[in-house]
């Protein structure tokens, strides 16, 4: 099977200028899919005077036509998802299900976009003086540099094209380079889709690289990065110099916590379901687990149970719900975090280790902890990985102070069945995005983004347009 391997600068595919490339691997085989054209910062240049050029025809197009772009590259990538699907299966190393899953839930973002760029009001202010009125109108910010990582590389780009195309804004993408095969399908598609040349750029190349051109050259007027908070403050440091936008969506450590109105049973199905998808690695996945004493145990058994029925392997395999770990990296620094919390106390109730079942790939066992203290290291850091740790609290006020002790506040979670907890858990929990009952709460309507070190505006729903529109205010003085 072979794929598309360049990189679209001005409506054109063509190879880095250099020549460069450089290898995707499959994870769970560990073998070469594809090498891919991997540029330097003068690409990016190009792709940014592109955009730059694009910007001055596309903003004056209508919220209409760019709808109709947004819709049919939603439509085609529906057509295409088998196909695109698999290629993020073979790159990222996600279960079959879960990237169909990305797939249609990104197809869902455009096409949302579509329709709310055409709300991007305005409004008419009273007037304090006879002879005079005031207004708002709104205007796109510019070419925007959109970087994000490689755990959900079609999402977590739409969620920046989107809503930056149908605010009339032009888009230069930096996706990972482990993981650019599927989006360069979806860049297909908005070509296919009556794209204009420059509207959308797509660069491979080194993350340093690429990030200085962004913050550097003034034809870039904002920068939307997904990624670590480490990246995001240095960021917005050097973004200070031109004062340069922002959003940014950074680290999580999310609790999940259960009460003892709740069934334990059901509670440790969503959790299993939250906390293991994608391996742990996801921003807002589940990473701390509080469950009330009285229902500790039955919560606990019913978690080992269910987590060692899932089923480990290739994704693209029938039946398969945990797929590899991204990059051998990611499996060791996996490993030591069970092994620094068996140094501080810990105990593994299953999984614990890399799986013996394969040859190749990077598989670790899901793995359940008891005993864990706050000092371990996977209590302090997102551990991004697949282990869920079980603590457990005896009261409402308690908890909340231990869920809300850390830097981060992307997300939360609480499963309890009592109206006044879920009221009171949901006023007290400092978390952008909280779920109750619900361990998958992103969707395209609805705002994303966090609190505190967690990140910056907020992606999705209307929040998510209006980070892409600057608001002018028109005062007309009216003659006698």
């Amino acid at each position: 099977m072979s794929w598309n391997n360049k990189m679209l600068i001005d409506g054109k595919w063509c190879d880095a200028a250099n020549g460069k490339t450089i290898d995707v691997i499959n994870p769970a085989t560990e073998e070469v899919i594809q090498a891919v054209a991997f540029g330097t910062r003068e690409d990016a240049k190009r792709a940014v005077q592109a955009a730059s050029r694009a910007f001055k025809k596309w903003m004056k197009t209508t919220a209409y036509e760019r709808a109709k772009v947004l819709k049919k590259t939603a439509d085609l990538m529906r057509d295409r998802v088998e196909s695109i699907a698999k290629t993020l299966t073979m790159e990222q190393g996600k279960p079959l299900p879960e990237a169909k899953a990305e797939v249609l839930h990104s197809a869902d973002t455009f096409e949302w976009f579509a329709e709310e760029g055409k709300r991007a009001y305005g409004q008419v202010i009273p007037n304090s003086m006879p002879g005079k009125r005031h207004m708002t109108i709104k205007h796109p910010v510019g070419v925007v540099g959109a970087i994000s990582p490689w755990n959900f590389p079609i999402t977590l780009q739409a969620r920046k094209i989107a809503p930056a195309l149908a605010a009339g804004c032009t888009v230069v993408s930096k996706p990972a380079s482990q993981t650019p095969l599927c989006l360069i399908q979806v860049f297909e598609c908005l070509l296919e889709a009556g794209c204009p040349e420059g509207v959308v750029n797509l660069v491979m190349g080194p993350a340093q690289e690429i990030a200085d051109e962004f913050l550097e050259n003034q034809e870039v007027r904002k920068i939307s990065f997904t990624g670590s908070t480490e990246v995001g403050k240095e960021l917005m440091r050097r973004a200070s110099d031109q004062l340069k936008r922002l959003s940014l969506e950074l680290g999580g450590h999310a609790p999940f916590i259960v009460f003892p109105d709740a069934d334990p049973e059901i509670g440790a199905q969503i959790a299993v379901m939250g906390k293991f998808r994608n391996n742990g690695q996801v921003c807002i996945a589940p990473s701390r687990f509080y469950v009330h004493d009285s229902i500790k145990r039955q919560f606990t058994d019913a978690t080992i149970r269910l987590t060692q029925k899932l089923k480990l392997g290739n994704g693209l395999e029938p039946g398969v719900e945990i797929g590899p770990m991204f990059e051998k990296k990611a499996l060791t620094s996996t490993q030591e975090l069970v092994e620094q919390a068996k140094e501080c106390g810990a105990t593994v109730a299953t999984g614990g280790k890399r799986s013996d079942r394969f040859e190749r790939g990077y598989f670790f066992e899901p793995t359940v902890l008891v005993d864990v203290p706050t000092t371990a290291k996977l209590m302090i850091e997102e551990p991004f990985a697949p282990i869920m740790p079980i603590l457990h609290f005896d009261n409402l006020q308690s908890v909340i102070q231990a869920a809300n002790n850390t830097r981060y506040g992307l997300a939360a979670y609480v499963f309890t069945n009592d109206l006044t907890t879920a009221w009171q858990m949901a006023e007290g929990l400092e978390a952008g995005i909280i779920g109750i009952n619900d361990p998958v709460p992103a969707t395209p309507q609805c705002p994303f983004g966090g609190m505190k070190e967690s990140g910056l505006g907020r992606e999705l729903a209307h929040e998510g347009l209006e980070a892409y529109l600057e608001t002018k205010y028109l005062a007309i003085k009216l003659g006698e």
